[in-house]
């Protein structure tokens, strides 16, 4: 009898390998083991992953039992009906708790760090090949040197673990699911923080005409995506898709499949708690195969690329650049730089001991204008995406059926006239005829025209929008963080001295406003190209409307 566990709260995930469970829902678990305040299971709509052990009691076998015999083998949906308050024995999962949630939306107090874990998504994502390394990664020392070439270690433990540096004026965030908690950043403010940073490791931030910003990359570089190929394995019982991916300062191909897209993106996001990480497209288990699908997503996964490439700090971190240059057929050194990436000590809070500001300080209040200003700049931008989203998808959708069809119904009509013109059968009626009949394919084709114009213009608008509403999901976390810092810094003034918080305020702000004019000038060279591109498929496309309606017209100068 598989082991189960009842849902005692809502869950809502929100990092990789993390699943959402609702109250009463039925899971399935692998175990009883907690690792780290968390189980791993089964949702009732077949999701698998991690979810806190404190939201849910696990249900004895006899119970379960029960249950799947009183709903008719039908437990699946996940929902215990009238057998919530049954008598039946159960045992939480133990897990210290202070105090009992009244509301079925509300967390218990006693909830479980967030951590990046990799775990099973079916499809094309599941670790299970040559590239994967099943070996966990423990809190292990990791060896480094200072500029002396001596050796130093350093733990990579959570905060809670480190010897609290804080000034005691500053108030610790009681909310461990408050963004500013989860990203280290309020860790780093408290001077928690602690690792050795290595020259090769440091991001500057400059001063620029516009304020901060990151220094740019000394060796720019871009990198292709191309034949996207079907691949097997296990003597064809798995298949998936493969894209080359071609960088311009190796011109060395690799080959890469999604599920490796998918492990990166979940280290940088785990990295950099105040830069925006473009989203990757949406993962998809039906269909993978088809030829529309597969365009989409490596278009996609090209405007992935080309926001990674162009970014100063993403561009040139390490786990990036061994995703763009290690051999596909070198098992040995993916995972040796997999597992360097994994065991990364630079993450979260100490991510930020890695930013070195310009000398002078900024002015707070400045900064704390400027981010209320890019907030509502953000909301603004995202409402308008949508509108824009919405109306060049039904703008698509009338050019592929209705303007299309209202052409091919003026088109038959024409070609109708001219057959009716036909039973005159007089010589000098010909010429006149067969220009009718000539108009009438003409419009026909017209519409084929616009069947086919949303491919050239609206397809890669929608795809620019698609990537840039992906950074504006991200950018109210990196907000929170700013905002949070800012807090802790008005707290401080209140004592007699800071403890350092005001300077480390200032790391976390000059980083959210570089951050913010690296969007900001990347938003106005891609929305610019966009727009010259979709006008000029605009041009093009009456041109050619235009085009073979004077071919029409020609016509009837011989008739």
């Amino acid at each position: 009898m598989a082991l189960r566990a009842k849902a005692l709260y809502d869950f809502n995930a929100e990092n990789p390998g993390e699943i959402s469970v609702r109250e009463n829902e039925l899971l399935t678990l692998y175990s009883e083991e907690v690792v780290e305040g968390w189980l791993e299971g089964t949702n009732a709509r077949g999701e698998t992953g991690l979810f806190p052990a404190s939201y849910v009691e696990i249900l004895s076998s006899h119970l379960d039992a029960n249950i799947s015999q009183n709903n008719n083998g039908t437990s699946g949906d996940g929902y215990y009906g009238d057998h919530s308050t049954s008598s039946h024995e159960s045992h939480p999962v133990e897990v210290p708790k202070t105090s009992t949630p009244t509301h079925s939306a509300s967390y218990p107090a006693q909830a479980p760090q967030r951590h990046s874990y990799q775990t099973s998504q079916g499809s094309d994502d599941d670790w299970d090949d040559d590239w994967d390394d099943s070996s966990t990664v423990a809190d292990e020392p990791s060896v480094s040197r200072n500029k002396d070439g001596q050796s130093g270690y350093s733990l990579n433990t959570s905060p809670r673990s480190q010897q609290q540096k804080g000034s005691a004026t500053v108030g610790r965030n009681l909310n461990r699911f408050s963004t500013f908690v989860k990203s280290g950043g309020e860790a780093f403010l408290l001077g928690e923080a602690s690792g050795f940073v290595k020259d090769g490791d440091k991001i500057f931030v400059v001063m620029g005409d516009c304020g901060p910003e990151w220094q740019e990359n000394p060796y720019p570089f871009s990198c292709s995506i191309d034949d996207p190929t079907k691949q097997s394995k296990f003597k064809g019982m798995k298949t998936y898709m493969s894209y080359k991916l071609t960088p311009s300062h190796t011109q060395s191909q690799v080959q890469r499949r999604y599920k490796h897209f998918d492990w990166l993106y979940a280290r940088l996001v785990e990295k950099f708690p105040v830069i925006s990480v473009p989203h990757l497209p949406e993962k998809q288990a039906a269909g993978r195969f088809e030829v529309d699908f597969i365009s989409k997503r490596r278009k996609g996964l090209i405007w992935w690329m080309n926001h990674m490439t162009s970014h100063p700090v993403l561009s040139r971190c390490d786990v990036f650049q061994h995703f763009l240059t290690c051999c596909s057929t070198d098992e040995k050194a993916w995972k040796q730089g997999k597992r360097k990436a994994e065991k990364d000590d630079m993450v979260g809070a100490n991510f930020f001991l890695t930013i070195s500001p310009p000398a002078a300080p900024l002015d707070l209040q400045d900064v704390e204008s400027k981010v209320e200003v890019f907030k509502t700049f953000t909301k603004k931008m995202d409402e308008n995406l949508i509108q824009v989203n919405v109306t060049i998808n039904e703008f698509a959708r009338k050019q592929i059926t209705g303007f299309k069809k209202e052409y091919q119904r003026v088109g038959q009509s024409f070609r109708l006239l001219s057959q009716a013109f036909e039973l005159d059968q007089q010589p000098y009626s010909v010429p006149l005829n067969q220009a009718i009949a000539f108009t009438g394919e003409a419009y026909e084709v017209i519409g084929d025209y616009f069947a086919d114009q949303p491919r050239q213009d609206i397809d890669p608008i929608a795809d620019l929008l698609a990537i840039y509403q992906g950074h504006l999901t991200n950018f109210p976390d990196i907000i929170h963080v700013q905002k949070g810092a800012l807090t802790k810094v008005k707290e401080c003034q209140h004592g007699a001295a800071d403890g350092g918080v005001g300077e480390r305020c200032n790391i976390i702000s000059c980083a959210t406003l570089a951050e913010i004019q690296h969007f900001h000038r990347t938003r106005v060279r891609d929305f610019k190209g966009q727009m010259q591109h979709y006008l000029l498929q605009q041009i093009s496309f009456f041109q050619r409307i235009t085009g073979k309606l004077e071919e029409a017209l020609h016509m009837y100068d011989q008739a």
